[in-house]
């Protein structure tokens, strides 16, 4: 008999909010008015050619992994190209690691709640999923210490800067102590940071992976490019690495050699940093009027988060409401935002949600925001 997984909760709702008239908070995408088309389709054709054509490198395109490695080091996290292998998005980084590193039945633990395509990820591999506790620092050091006496886990995952749902940041000092407990225990630790060039205030918190060698660290352009490139890349010590290489060759050989030709040109051509800076100010613009349509949306006793930077804010509803309910009520007005029981690995919490403001103007934020209130 074959095997039955479950979809993704965020997948099937985008399907269901496709329609024009309906403003999402739903999907963690990114603004297509602000993808840079021109100057992704010079680079595309510049990078057309006879070896971009090819077979390539399992490891990735020598020319892009430099460039990002120079990112990388810039940021604060020092790396070399021998360090990165280039992945089909972040995602597939996630699968290589689960494939190399787990057996069926491993521990992983995460934190509570976290990526729930994650969750998909570790759960295909067979592995049993634990949680760890947090507030609004990000992941409580002495619960994951509880957590790894008792479970014994073989790998810990978080996204610790503007967490995906909770939009929350792992602080500095608790970045040391998680990092110091994974090297006395040989913990794995895979930081997911897709989000972490879009802070819109306070100063920038080093990588993780900075303060341990038991860091897998993985990046993508989806939210800084375009998610359609599906390009990610993943930075771990020489000895795993090897290992994940031969797991990506057994996967699909290499990633798009033309699409990271492309990126590569691009990289070279354009200034990023700068395109990160207008996609800031649009953000930020858009956060801020979600935020302060909040107040007046919700019902009294509701809390949320307020983050610095990516693309989430989450709420808790006070009482006995199960969001998935309320849902209903939403699309029924023609809004939509992803209930939060999915994002848990365990018992859920019913009384959650997840709102994305990146992809609607403040104008809309408005309207959709009077939308929500009404279906609460």
């Amino acid at each position: 008999m074959p095997r039955t997984f479950s979809s993704s909760p965020v997948r099937d709702l985008l399907a269901l909010t496709a329609r024009p008239e309906v403003i999402s908070f739903a999907g963690g995408l990114p603004a297509p008015e602000l993808f840079d088309v021109e100057g992704l389709r010079e680079a595309f054709g510049r990078a057309v050619s006879r070896r971009s054509l090819q077979y390539a490198p399992t490891e990735g395109d020598p020319d892009l992994r430099a460039l990002v490695a120079a990112r990388l080091t810039a940021r604060g996290l020092p790396t070399a190209t021998g360090d990165l292998l280039v992945t089909t998005g972040s995602q597939q980084a996630l699968t290589l690691i689960a494939t190399a590193l787990l057996e069926p039945g491993a521990v992983v633990a995460v934190e509570e709640p976290t990526y729930l395509a994650a969750l998909q990820c570790f759960r295909l591999a067979g592995a049993r999923v634990v949680p760890v506790a947090g507030d609004e620092r990000g992941m409580d050091p002495d619960a994951l210490a509880e957590v790894v006496e008792r479970e014994r886990p073989e790998l810990l995952y978080l996204v610790p800067t503007f967490a995906n749902p909770t939009g929350r940041t792992l602080d500095e000092t608790r970045r040391r102590a998680i990092a110091a407990l994974a090297e006395r225990h040989g913990l794995w630790v895979v930081e997911d940071d897709p989000y972490g060039e879009l802070r819109y205030r306070g100063e920038p918190v080093p990588a993780l992976a900075s303060f341990g060698e038991r860091v897998l660290h993985l990046g993508s352009f989806s939210k800084v490019g375009a998610p359609g490139l599906r390009l990610g890349w993943l930075r771990a010590p020489e000895p795993i690495l090897r290992t994940l290489v031969v797991v990506k060759q057994a996967a699909d050989l290499h990633t798009s050699a033309v699409d990271q030709a492309a990126a590569a040109v691009y990289l070279a051509a354009h200034d990023l940093d700068a395109h990160v800076a207008r996609l800031c100010a649009t953000y930020r613009e858009r956060r801020d009027a979600m935020l302060a349509a909040l107040p007046d949306t919700v019902p009294a006793g509701t809390t949320w988060t307020d983050p610095d930077g990516g693309m989430f804010v989450w709420l808790t509803l006070p009482g006995e409401v199960d969001t998935a309910v309320l849902l209903r009520e939403a699309l029924a007005r023609d809004v939509a935002f992803v209930p939060g029981a999915s994002f848990y690995a365990t018992t859920p919490d019913h009384s959650t949600l997840r709102l994305s403001f990146t992809t609607a103007t403040p104008a809309e934020i408005a309207e959709g925001m009077r939308r929500l209130a009404s279906a609460f």
